[in-house]
């Protein structure tokens, strides 16, 4: 695995594990298409809608409509199999 993959992978665990604040503090140190699909995310779970949107246009994604746990295991299993 590369350093990213393993520093989103550490992301997405510790937002598992209620620690949000360190998960994205990861994820704004990496520039990737990746990463910015976990940022956006991130803002998504805290309610910032608006700073998601951003992040997800980065990610070329949209905002999904399915829940949150749905979209941490999409992520999750995107990551994990890099």
């Amino acid at each position: 695995m590369s350093r990213n993959v393993d520093e989103l992978t550490k992301a997405l665990e510790l937002d598992r594990d209620g620690d949000w604040d360190s998960a994205h503090t990861i994820v704004q140190g990496i520039e990737s298409p990746d990463s910015y699909w976990i940022h956006a995310y991130l803002h998504r779970k805290e309610g910032a809608l608006g700073n998601s949107n951003y992040w997800y246009r980065r990610a070329n994604k949209t905002m999904p409509e399915y829940d949150l746990t749905q979209e941490w295991n999409e992520l999750y299993e995107y990551i994990t199999s890099k």
